[in-house]
């Protein structure tokens, strides 16, 4: 398989946050050798009341407990959205060889945007970027999902309007 194709399974995983209304983000670690999809996930931040657990921690806890170990040598990491700050950081700790993501991040990326954390000096290990894998797709599900966010908000704003009113 391709970059393409992992990234259409990493986008899969996105769905099914987007279908349990969360941040559709989606992500995968995969055995560059083998072509073997190690771990896949996708953002529950919200359901599990745990602010850190997006697509990219929750993969590569998935992977670290199937391996039976704490770094991901040689494992690359999909994700449909560029990793955050905190996401870089782990993805350095766990020494994930090469990341490959989706969607650039202007506002909460950390790897080509922002902080671009892989190029501080403290950094220890910098793993290999991609970006741009499916942006369009990647992009699309984000707009769509925060489109319908503010839609409901919207409405219930209105809701609320029209009870003081008539109060």
């Amino acid at each position: 398989m391709n970059p393409q194709d992992y990234m259409k399974i990493a986008l899969k995983e996105a769905e099914k946050a987007f279908k349990a209304d969360e941040v559709p983000v989606g992500a995968l670690i995969v055995d560059p050798i083998s072509g073997e999809i190690v771990a896949r996930a996708h953002n529950v931040s919200e359901h599990g009341k745990d602010a850190v657990a997006h697509a990219e921690i929750e993969v590569m806890r998935k992977a670290c407990r199937r391996l039976k170990q704490k770094r991901l040598w040689g494992l690359e990491m999909y994700v449909t959205l560029e990793p955050c700050t905190m996401c870089a950081a782990a993805a350095s700790l766990m020494r994930v060889a090469k990341i490959y993501f989706g969607a650039a991040d202007a506002k909460g990326g950390a790897v080509v945007s922002g902080v671009c954390f892989y190029g501080a000096p403290t950094c220890h290990h910098r793993p290999i970027v991609e970006g741009g894998i499916l942006q369009d797709e990647a992009a699309q599900l984000l707009k769509a999902f925060f489109g319908q966010k503010r839609q409901k908000l919207l409405a219930k704003k209105k809701t609320l309007d029209r009870k003081n009113i008539l109060v």
